[in-house]
């Protein structure tokens, strides 16, 4: 029994020190993990991190209802490629009997490229594949922007002086510009420098252009020596107090002055909101000596409200034929226009976008906009009969417009306009052009898609 009990104070000692190791071995074995485990977890979150990175530097791409967008990774350099598609119905009531070119229309159907460099270098591509004339080039220009107060654009653009026809394609109140967007320039050639003083308050933007007649586009090419010097001054006096009632209103003034020569400096004819001639110069009439408009303007927009008007003096020198006595011109037109969101979206300068897309499934219908416009324009009298025929153009044209504009998306748009045009003949005799006995009524349905 003694020998058991000592054998046993021998053992106990060392089995306590034998667990005693096993346990330092272990703890050692998963302080050990455990750096493991720390290492391979920093590992880990220094991978996420270059992954992210990587992410961020790498070139951003999307798809959204306003286009296809790739830019770089500090967003400083860019390229946009949208569109814009329209088709147009066109039907003409209580014309007489006749047909006045009821017709499907494939108005519009533009890509449009855009983008920046090294934030302040731009650049514009706009092609027209639309319409009744051969593919054309609308816009193709170049913008070099040092400041916001100061910005460079050299190539083709619109001209600065009709505030319509500087609204975008897509986001005017009419399916068409109103009489009045006769009297103006469309797109032009040359350099032009403008800005935008604290915040928009003040706008501006002046160029010498090749020139071009009224509501023209401008050739490629214009070798010749007379050019127009064209101006804009647009004042936005409350448009940094979102809260004021008057915040989107803005009023300004523009125009042009220069000298024109030639059959080209003479107007192809001014247009009915139904896209019917309604007065041309004679064939033989040239151009001949000094150039100028005028065009006070205005718009104010606040909640589902939105109104625009503008008042254009257009005139031209010119000549019967080559060696016939000069006469000065002067031909005026106004419109004014009004619109309103019946769903309760803002209306804007830029367009109306729907709270809630159409969605049969989900029960909603998009913005609903009823518009409303009317407009003169007057020819001045000293035009007929020696350089317009008294039986084949009115000396004035007069019309008024009502129109339904349903917004489904952001991108689609379908339209419903009706213009009633009336004119006032040249002379004492009845006119013998089907438009003018009868007066213009048009009906216009359009489908847009604009991205």
């Amino acid at each position: 029994m003694s020998v058991l009990l000592a054998s046993a104070t021998l053992t106990l000692p060392r089995l306590a020190a034998d667990e005693s190791d096993d346990i330092k071995a272990l703890r050692s074995q998963i302080d050990s993990l455990e750096r493991k485990i720390d290492v391979l977890e920093q590992k880990q979150e220094i991978h996420d991190q270059d992954v992210a990175a990587a992410a961020q530097a790498g070139p951003k791409i999307a798809i959204t209802d306003q286009g296809f967008v790739f830019a770089s990774d500090d967003g400083a350099n860019s390229l946009h490629i949208g569109g814009l598609v329209q088709i147009d119905s066109r039907e003409f009531l209580a014309d007489g009997g006749g047909v006045l070119n009821n017709s499907f229309v494939l108005r519009r159907a533009r890509p449009i490229i855009d983008g920046a460099f090294d934030k302040i270098y731009s650049f514009q591509f706009v092609p027209e594949f639309g319409g009744t004339s051969a593919v054309s080039i609308f816009d193709a220009n170049v913008g070099i922007a040092p400041t916001k107060e100061v910005q460079f654009k050299f190539g083709k653009f619109k001209s600065p002086i009709g505030l319509e026809q500087l609204q975008s394609d897509a986001n005017t109140f009419f399916v068409e510009r109103s009489l009045a967007t006769n009297l103006v320039p469309n797109r032009d050639l040359g350099a032009q420098v403008g800005g935008s003083i604290n915040g928009g308050v003040l706008t501006y933007a002046a160029g010498v252009f090749n020139g071009v007649p009224d509501g023209a586009n401008t050739s490629n090419a214009d070798f010749d020596n007379d050019k127009d010097v064209d101006g804009r001054v647009f004042s936005q006096p409350f448009i940094n107090d979102k809260d004021s009632l008057l915040h989107g209103l803005g009023a300004g003034v523009a125009g042009s002055l220069g000298r024109e020569k030639g059959a080209a400096a003479v107007t192809a004819g001014y247009k009915t909101d139904g896209q019917q001639t309604f007065f041309k110069y004679n064939s033989t009439v040239v151009g001949d000596g000094q150039v100028w408009r005028v065009s006070p303007q205005a718009y104010y927009y606040h909640g589902p409200v939105g109104a625009l008007a503008e008042y254009v003096v257009s005139t031209v020198n010119v000549r019967p034929t080559v060696l016939g006595a000069k006469s000065q011109l002067e031909n005026k037109a106004w419109q004014a226009e009004v619109g309103y969101v019946i769903t309760g979206e803002d209306a804007t300068y830029t367009g109306v976008t729907p709270a809630e897309p159409f969605s049969w499934a989900d029960g909603t219908w998009g913005a609903w906009q009823v518009v409303a416009r009317y407009a003169d324009l007057k020819i001045d009298s000293k035009a007929f009969p020696l350089f317009a025929s008294t039986a084949t153009n009115a000396k004035e044209a007069s019309a008024w417009g009502a129109g339904v504009n349903w917004y489904l998306s952001r991108t689609v748009r379908i339209s419903q306009d009706f213009f009633d045009t009336r004119f006032t003949k040249a002379g004492p005799a009845a006119p013998t052009t089907q438009i003018l006995q009868n007066n213009e009524k048009a009906l216009i349905t359009r489908v847009q898609l604009s991205f």
